[in-house]
């Protein structure tokens, strides 16, 4: 899939395509996607379209997309300027959403701050509340970075949605570990985008989170 090199190799111009549906088409930002996720969205009917890391806002929206799509990947977010900046010029023109590193990256479009985490997040039995309904899923994990609380705080007290200021209006968290209570994931109240720290599609698994994908493809019919 074109779009991998985070030093820049591939050119803004190549970009790969998936699905051939009528559903919403989907601009990703590549920094690394798995081949599962796409396979998911494709799978719920979406028209998929993969952009090297280095595309600009302008080229992303070129194609017209219903949403943008931030991907998962390596590395810390704060040396990822460009495409923060490039992520700050799409909030509020398309839907956003991001899984893993691209939440990272959102969260720091949106004015907040990320953190190292002293081990990481690895594997795939990380328990996660989804405050919307309550419910406790089992993860999988793939990072060393998260987001601090709306107080610069590294962990949430309390499962409830705590809201943050940010760029764009106001923020909710929408998902809290429940090993070491760090930010799993947040919805933008005022413009129609939202994140995840883990992996939705689960691949490999476990699959308790999948219905995410659902959730993030009706933002984009509602947005």
């Amino acid at each position: 899939m074109a779009g991998r090199d985070l030093a820049g190799a591939v050119t803004p111009t190549e970009v790969s395509r998936h699905g051939d549906g009528d559903g919403p088409r989907i601009a990703v930002i590549d920094t690394g996607i798995k081949a599962s996720m796409v396979r998911e969205l494709v799978a719920r009917g979406a028209r998929v379209s993969l952009h090297p890391c280095r595309s600009s806002a302008g080229e992303l929206l070129a194609e017209n997309p219903d949403a943008i799509f931030l991907a998962n990947g390596p590395g810390d977010p704060a040396a990822l300027s460009y495409i923060v900046e490039t992520v700050r010029e799409l909030v509020g023109k398309k839907p956003v959403w991001g899984i893993c590193l691209g939440h990272q990256l959102l969260c720091r479009a949106v004015g907040l701050e990320t953190f190292k985490l002293p081990f990481g997040h690895r594997g795939a039995n990380h328990p996660v509340k989804d405050l919307q309904t309550g419910r406790v899923e089992i993860t999988s994990q793939n990072h060393g970075f998260a987001a601090l609380g709306p107080q610069g705080e590294r962990t949430i007290a309390h499962d409830e949605p705590v809201r943050w200021e940010t760029d764009f209006g106001g923020a909710s968290l929408s998902h809290v570990n429940l090993y070491d209570r760090t930010v799993e994931g947040l919805e933008l109240l005022d413009v129609p985008g939202g994140t995840v720290q883990y992996h939705p599609e689960a691949g490999p698994g476990p699959h308790d989170s999948r219905y995410l994908l659902d959730r993030f493809l009706e933002l984009v019919a509602a947005a």
